[in-house]
């Protein structure tokens, strides 16, 4: 295992690309630790995958570096790296019982027999296939193949990092939420390096320590998973992350003071001078407002029962605005006033918050 580093990375599939829009990925800087357990967060076409097979040698980037500890391994092909990939849909042989399916990785690369035996009864025990180790392959379900390509994954421990491309993409929803936790669960045991690509921000925050939320071919903020919904760095990070996902308000700046319509708002965000000229708006999840005796006064236009909470969603002027209620929690009928948490209230300037680093 070793730490891996992206460095000034940029790619594209066209053999002379100029503007923006002819790359796959930009400007990706990335420095994963030894043993961390991290997450691609972002919508298909995002350049996930791609970052992914640079990372595995399936790629080599346009421009940058590839680096595993302090070893440039840009060149050098995916056989050298010594990377687990974990695909979307199974990889298996049929043919195979479970036993030789999971043997196969450690029969390619010459383990002694008595060794393979071990290592395959100890991923069979984490992933519950011992009472199918001798089970062809051809009769499973789909879930329980996925098991044995997370377990053909798993079982090398020689290996640099663990590769996985939205694996549990053909899983029953259920299924998903068993095998989650036990990649979790997995990760603590064997503290194996596993990068973990998805579009589900589900399966990303919860199996992640850090999470790379990626949008059009470029990182937008890496962090834990409190970070991007406490402190989202991008709108997209605030609407893409949460369920509802972040309001977004109109906003303009007067003083040094920002303001919603005719409505004085108090936020974290500084260096609101630096923002004039640009598009502003007022970000702020609908976990941190509040209803109140005073402030912006508002109609409830509808209220959306979730079980653990309710969605209420009211209005200001022409603007919609997303609260939540916990259950039993009493919503005032018709008008009301709303204020924001200014611990959680940020400006954005032309989808950046105003006043913070970038990703």
């Amino acid at each position: 295992m070793s730490k891996i580093s992206l460095k000034a990375m940029k790619h594209s599939y066209l053999a002379e690309p100029g503007e923006d829009a002819d790359w796959a990925l930009r400007d990706i800087d990335i420095e994963w630790s030894d043993g961390g357990a991290y997450a691609l967060l972002g919508p298909s076409g995002c350049g996930k995958t791609t970052l992914l097979n640079i990372i595995s040698g399936l790629l080599r980037p346009t421009r940058g570096k590839v680096l595993f500890g302090d070893e440039d391994v840009t060149e050098v092909g995916p056989e050298r790296r010594n990377i687990a990939q974990v695909f979307q849909f199974p990889v298996v042989y049929d043919t195979m019982t479970v036993y030789d399916n999971l043997a196969f990785p450690l029969r390619n690369r010459g383990f002694a027999e008595p060794d393979i035996e071990i290592r395959v009864r100890q991923t069979a025990q984490m992933l519950d296939l011992e009472e199918r180790l001798f089970t062809k392959a051809a009769g499973l379900t789909a879930d329980a193949k996925q098991k044995i390509s997370l377990g053909r994954g798993l079982i090398r421990p020689d290996v640099n990092a663990i590769l996985f491309d939205e694996p549990l993409t053909v899983i029953d929803p259920h299924l998903k939420w068993v095998l989650r936790s036990k990649l979790k669960e997995l990760h603590r045991q064997i503290g194996s390096t596993m990068i973990y690509v998805t579009h589900d921000q589900t399966e990303a925050l919860t199996f992640a320590d850090q999470v790379v939320v990626m949008h059009d071919g470029t990182v937008v903020q890496s962090g834990t998973p409190i970070e991007l919904f406490e402190a989202p760095r991008h709108t997209f990070v605030g609407h893409f992350i949460g369920s509802p996902g972040m309001n977004l308000l109109p906003c303009q700046v007067k003083n040094g003071v920002p303001y919603f319509f005719k409505n004085k708002i108090k936020t974290v965000s500084k260096s609101l001078a630096s923002a004039k000229g640009a598009s502003l708006q007022i970000g702020v999840r609908p976990e941190f407002i509040a209803f109140s005796e005073k402030g912006i006064p508002v109609q409830i236009v509808k209220v959306s029962d979730t079980g653990r909470y309710r969605i209420v969603e009211t209005r200001h002027e022409d603007t919609m605005i997303k609260l939540l209620a916990m259950e039993g929690q009493e919503i005032p009928q018709g008008g009301a006033h709303i204020q924001f948490d200014p611990a959680f209230t940020r400006i954005y300037a032309d989808g950046w918050a105003v006043g913070e680093e970038r990703a």
